[in-house]
């Protein structure tokens, strides 16, 4: 879905105003945090944390790798 957006001042910074439906869609909230990320087509709002998710990928390869030693320490 696409939505033009206008850009505000607010304060000394400069803000955009998410369509109700389109926030309501994705489970946007006041409140929430985003963040935003350059990219070569522009600038991406996502609710997930960029060094969260890097972190999770070691996990993952990790418990891949160490399966077995995971469910002993478990126990």
């Amino acid at each position: 879905m696409v939505k033009k957006v206008t850009v505000r001042q607010t304060g000394t910074s400069i803000s955009a105003t998410i369509p109700r439906e389109m926030a309501e869609r994705l489970h946007i909230g006041v409140g929430d945090t985003l963040y935003a990320i350059e990219t070569e087509r522009g600038v991406l709002l996502t609710p997930y944390d960029p060094d969260v998710a890097e972190e999770l990928e070691a996990y993952r390869h990790v418990a891949r790798q160490c399966r077995n030693a995971l469910r002993e320490l478990a126990k």
